[in-house]
């Protein structure tokens, strides 16, 4: 026998269970993907890239993750999966090898406005239970610290069983919280202008009121007006102080109005319940608009902006109360815990240190614990979110990223990338939606989709190592290496905004002037202070368009036509060229399908299990009446022009008798901002991040406005998208308007006319203006982190 052939025979066979190191996917069909097949490996770093809208997410997201998450919830009981969000299987044939799925998305964090980001990481909970042990005077539990708790108290009788017999007893309770009762655990509070609300020199009659909704012969103004509380005739200045009491702040009162039983009460209260109650986002403009005008929300005056009450503010830990430590960046806060020395909590400090070690692990060390969740951006959100995977004992996950790199300057991408190839050595799968070059470097796997967006997309162009994308001949593959060059000459501004002493948040009582008349790019690390410096002293408002983060908000039934006001034109046309009402072009109208109201599908609830979607058999799914499409504009029926890419309804508008001016405008700022593809009658909710941000670009391109005000428009494009967005930009300057863009990407910054570079580090760090000038003159002086990086990007 020899050798060899003893050594095979004693070589033992692989076990079965090391077999299954693929995730397979086979007939992926979800949104646009168009029978996706593909074989992932597990514990490596996979990215996936393509032009956005070409089914990055729909793949990784709403088809991997969805499915692994499914069947984490299908292990629960039915009566426990009936508290959980119900989620339908994919539309895909096979899915193989399925691990655990994490998903640290860029879903913004709860507006809500008690949530900040300590209690978004679990921070404030381990702060309070540190102070109801160590902190003095004593006040009492954990609760005691918790804005979220109010103080209560109460007494009563409770009748007990003992020995037989039914005894009562006398009992008291009470619950010591940290809520500041003013404010109620919100930090602020809101006056309303009384001046907004009506005009005082003029009677009820003669339309005293200026609240939307409240129109002379409606019925909030004849609540008012017919109410007999006082002279409807009388001017409301003219009110005694007991009218003006029963007006404005009156208690709920049933009384007879015309005829039918109603519920009277003060003008105020009626306000804050029908208006103010609701979210802001979720309110119709003319609403938001008026509310705006009418209500000025100022710091809490008897917390400081605090949110606790005074018992919880005066017990302290060497001098520090929790408000104060909250008040801390948590890089500041984490060497103060450090420098506690207490047994008794040993395991709470070590928990709450790595806690806040994380925060400025991840870059996010310019954050305090009082920062409310919602002003975080997409990007802070998501790292917010990655801190309690951290330091997890957790192995054989999948975790899920989208754009991890977002809202990162050149300089924090670095250390980003070094935390996800922490995760994967771990020995993880980590799954990575990415535009940025620099982390599609680091990927183990790559796979490019494409090769367009939506229709034009769905496809697996290319799957292998980076080396063989950069010579795989995609789209993703061939703009890798781009580099913008710097301009050779930049414009002449055409004046200047002048900021003097601009102090919100971090910012240094700081000095600049923006020239207005070009392209000026303002930069600096995450949390170096650029959108306070901006957003703060230019606000949206007479000649200022802004273009924030915040994300559009969108159901089923709205599409791309609805929200950007494209189909009130095109509903018109029809009317016109029909003689009949407009209404009747609206799918949540007159017009809607009377089986499916109008949502082109039928849906059934199956309970705790996911419900069935089915094509409305009616409509066959076109949403519409059949009297209806009967109706036609240029030979198209209402459906079929919703059922047009952007880009052929611009011609179908454009010319002929079909011609609508107004429709046509709207249709050419969507194909300049490169959604040319989409369908005008696609259900929001379909749509891509980068298209989302797209779409509210293209809709504010056409208002009035000579300042054009962009935060990171760069966000969710693809490489060889970036180039068209620069030609926008360049024709928005050239058409006479100013633009101010925040942006991390260094092709933008390479593009611009005038750069303004904040720092040079983050929180108190930053806050300072660190350079202003040319792109060539920061490339040359390389005196910031944003020059050398920029001077790198070019190859200077």
């Amino acid at each position: 026998m020899t050798m060899t052939t003893r050594t095979d025979a004693s070589a033992p066979a692989p076990h079965l269970a090391d077999s299954h190191e693929l995730i397979r996917v086979h007939g992926a069909r979800e949104n646009n993907l168009k029978d996706v097949s593909v074989e992932i490996p597990k514990r490596r770093l996979t990215v996936f890239t393509g032009v956005s809208g070409s089914g990055k997410s729909s793949l990784v997201f709403d088809t991997i993750a969805a499915e692994s998450q499914r069947l984490i919830n299908e292990t629960y009981s039915a009566f426990v999966q009936g508290f959980m969000p119900t989620l339908a299987r994919p539309d895909v044939d096979v899915l193989d090898g399925l691990t655990t799925a994490i998903i640290v998305d860029q879903q913004r964090m709860g507006a809500d406005p008690r949530s900040t980001v300590g209690t978004a990481t679990d921070a404030n909970a381990m702060l309070r239970i540190l102070f109801s042990r160590l902190g003095t005077p004593h006040i009492g539990s954990p609760k005691a610290f918790a804005f979220n708790v109010a103080s209560i108290s109460g007494a009563g009788a409770v009748t007990v069983e003992r020995g037989g017999q039914k005894v009562k007893e006398r009992r008291e309770f009470s619950i010591t919280g940290g809520m500041c009762p003013r404010c109620e655990g919100r930090g602020s509070v809101t006056d309303i202008d009384l001046g907004r609300l009506f005009d005082d020199s003029k009677s009820l009659n003669e339309g005293a009121l200026t609240i939307p909704g409240y129109k002379a012969g409606g019925w909030n103004h004849r609540l008012y007006t017919e109410s007999g509380l006082y002279d409807p005739d009388k001017p409301i200045r003219e009110f005694t102080k007991r009218q003006l009491h029963d007006f404005l702040h009156r208690e709920p009162t049933r009384m007879k109005i015309a005829g039918i039983n109603m519920t009277y009460e003060g003008l105020v209260p009626r306000i804050q319940k029908s208006m103010l109650a609701k979210d802001r986002e979720a309110m119709q403009p003319h609403i938001r608009e008026f509310v705006d005008r009418a209500v000025t929300f100022t710091t809490c005056p008897e917390c400081a902006g605090t949110r606790l009450s005074e018992a919880a503010r005066s017990s302290k830990i060497g001098g520090v109360s929790i408000a104060d430590a909250c008040a801390m960046q948590t890089s500041d806060l984490a060497e103060w815990v450090r420098g506690l020395d207490e047994p008794s909590v040993a395991p709470l400090l070590g928990k709450l240190l790595q806690t806040l070690d994380s925060f400025v692990e991840i870059g996010l060390g310019y954050l305090s614990l009082d920062r409310p969740a919602g002003t975080l951006s997409g990007g802070e959100a998501q790292r917010v979110k990655m801190i309690r995977h951290l330091g997890s004992s957790l192995t054989d996950v999948t975790y899920v990223f989208d754009e991890p790199t977002v809202g990162l300057h050149p300089h924090d991408i670095q250390r980003m990338n070094e935390l996800l190839l922490r995760l994967r050595d771990k020995g993880n799968t980590v799954l990575v939606v990415e535009h940025k070059p620099e982390t599609i470097a680091i990927a183990d796997h790559v796979v490019d989709l494409g090769p367009g967006a939506g229709t034009a997309g769905g496809t697996v162009c290319f799957e292998g190592t980076v080396e063989a994308l950069r010579t795989g001949g995609t789209l993703t593959g061939r703009h890798l290496d781009d580099r913008a060059a710097l301009k050779k000459t930049v414009r002449e501004p055409a004046g200047a905004l002048r900021i003097r002493g601009a102090t919100a948040h971090n910012l240094r009582d700081v000095d600049v002037d923006i020239p207005l008349g070009v392209l000026v790019v303002v930069t600096g690390v995450a949390g170096s202070g650029k959108s306070s410096l901006v957003h703060g002293s230019i606000p949206a408002g007479e000649g200022v368009v802004s273009v924030d983060q915040a994300p559009i908000r969108g159901s089923r039934r709205s599409n791309p036509a609805t929200y950007t006001g494209l189909l009130d034109p095109i509903r018109k046309a029809f009317a016109k060229a029909n003689g009949v009402k407009p209404a009747l072009f609206s799918a949540n109208s007159e017009g809607a399908c009377p089986t499916c109201n109008g949502a082109g599908v039928v849906y059934t609830d199956l309970a705790m299990m996911a419900g069935v979607a089915t094509t409305c058999e009616e409509c066959d799914g076109k949403r519409f009446e059949a009297s209806v499409l009967e109706y036609r504009l240029g030979g198209r029926d209402i459906s079929e022009v919703l059922a047009m890419p952007v880009a052929e309804a611009a011609e179908f508008f454009g010319a002929g008798e079909a011609r609508t001016p107004a429709a046509h405008r709207i249709l050419g700022n969507l194909a300049d901002v490169g959604l040319g593809y989409l369908t005008l009658g696609q259900p929001l909710t379909t749509l891509s991040g980068g298209e989302r941000q797209r779409l509210k670009l293209a809709t504010h391109m056409a208002e009035k406005g000579g300042v054009y005000v962009l935060d990171e428009p760069t966000t969710g494009l693809h490489l060889a998208d970036v180039q068209q967005l620069l030609g926008l930009l360049d024709r928005l300057v050239d058409s006479g308007k100013s633009v101010i863009v925040i942006e991390h990407h260094q092709a933008v910054m390479a593009h611009a006319d005038w750069i303004v570079d904040l720092g040079p580090g983050a929180g108190h760090d930053g806050g300072r203006v660190v350079f202003e000038g040319t792109p060539a003159d920061l490339v040359a002086a390389r005196s910031t982190l944003t020059g050398r990086h920029l001077a790198e990007y070019v190859g200077a």
